[in-house]
């Protein structure tokens, strides 16, 4: 059989009976589209997660107080948070070679009022070298100056969210004063917007001098994280293991005692952020890739349901000559069909609920190609699969008994 004629008559099978072969195909097409839009809701969700930890800085290394114990620090005292580094610590690693700028802080989360508004967000003490550390830039007025952390001077850096929730607009908040804890602050910049949210939003922030903070807020000299810049990538994991020495040496724990903080690497926090959403991508898509399942189950049952139909046309072909390969590619033909036209319509589909989830469901769902190749090898690999026994039921029908089938 010619390859013309194989399709001519596939396309005179399937038109035969147009709402069995388009309840078939929409198996199909609901299978791809779902496999589709759910790698490109995961894939999204992951570019969107690491955009956020690089936009907290570049080339940063994170000190936290409290002994490692997997990703995360061993918290020691029963305040919910160990406190083992000072302004001090920060001072000597600002020494290290291939350091470009250090920045500790001490954080916490208090109710913040203005003129009868109030707010519960996070308040960070911190020096005037954050911004470069942290990648923070500002909209209105100016960032904590050196002068403002020696004078532990009562001022207020907001960030665009907190600005809005106390002051309506960020305009109207430059020069305002507000109380946190019950103290009084002035406002005196406004942060860019960088947005995002969760991990580490400092859209959601109030950045005061951090002598300040430990002052009036925290009420001790501990500081919560020392935030430091390497020079480049390449020396970060050097600078990392300078940093633990002299950290050891200055705690006086031996070389090998259990550190009494931790540091973090950006790199290996997008590492670990990556491979979570990678689990939680490929869990997506094999919930997804069931619906593929039962659309190839519904292939192989109407193809079965297609051979008994036509047993006496079967028959009659292989009385006139048709050889058993030629019965065999036609129904085979007839699958395969049927799922690359669930495949395109099902990848049109799969676009389209991308498309609407980024729009309307708040996520950036990000479509590759080797999302779509692969739902498309799927489907041809399915319309094989499935359609290769009822193509060899076929063929292997006796002429004599199939002529006689009633």
């Amino acid at each position: 059989m010619k390859p013309t004629d194989i399709f001519q008559e596939t396309v005179f099978s399937l038109s035969a009976n147009k709402a069995r072969s388009g309840l078939t195909i929409l198996g199909i097409v609901i299978g791809i589209a779902s496999v589709i839009a759910m790698v490109a809701i995961g894939q999204g969700a992951q570019s969107s997660i690491e955009a956020n930890i690089q936009s907290i800085g570049s080339n940063l290394l994170l000190i936290m107080p409290g002994a490692q114990r997997g990703f995360g620090t061993q918290v020691r005292t029963q305040r919910g948070s160990a406190q083992t580094l000072t302004s001090d610590d920060a001072d000597a690693i600002a020494g290290v070679d291939g350091v470009q700028a250090v920045a500790p802080d001490v954080s916490g989360r208090y109710q913040v009022t203005s003129k009868g508004k109030n707010t519960n967000t996070s308040v960070v003490g911190t020096v005037a070298a954050y911004t470069t550390v942290r990648n923070l830039q500002i909209e209105k007025g100016s960032f904590i100056a050196d002068s403002h952390v020696r004078q532990a001077a009562k001022v207020a850096v907001l960030g665009p969210t907190v600005a809005e929730d106390l002051f309506t607009t960020a305009d109207s908040a430059m020069g305002q004063t507000l109380k946190i804890n019950k103290i009084q602050f002035k406002v005196v910049g406004i942060t860019k917007s960088k947005g995002g949210s969760g991990f580490s939003n400092q859209d959601d922030m109030i950045f005061v001098p951090i002598t300040t903070a430990q002052r009036f807020l925290s009420g001790n000299d501990y500081v919560s994280t020392i935030s430091v810049q390497a020079v480049d990538v390449k020396s970060m994991t050097l600078v990392q293991e300078q940093m633990t020495q002299l950290l050891m040496k200055r705690h006086k724990i031996a070389a090998n005692g259990t550190a009494d903080f931790n540091i973090m690497n950006q790199s290996d926090i997008v590492s670990a952020a990556s491979s979570a959403t990678g689990v939680f991508t490929l869990l997506l898509a094999s919930i997804a890739g069931i619906s593929l399942l039962v659309g190839g189950i519904g292939i192989m049952n109407m193809m079965l349901t297609t051979v008994t139909e036509r047993t006496r046309e079967i028959g009659l072909r292989k009385a006139i000559g048709a050889q058993t390969m030629d019965i065999t590619l036609q129904f085979l033909a007839e699958s395969v069909m049927l799922t690359f036209l669930g495949g395109f319509f099902g990848i049109i589909l799969g676009y389209l609920l991308a498309f609407l989830i980024s729009t309307f469901g708040g996520i950036n769902a990000t479509i590759s190609t080797f999302s779509v190749l692969m739902a498309f090898g799927v489907s041809a690999s399915i319309g094989i699969v499935f359609g290769y026994y009822p193509a060899r039921r076929a063929a292997g029908l006796n002429p004599i008994e199939a002529l006689r089938y009633e």
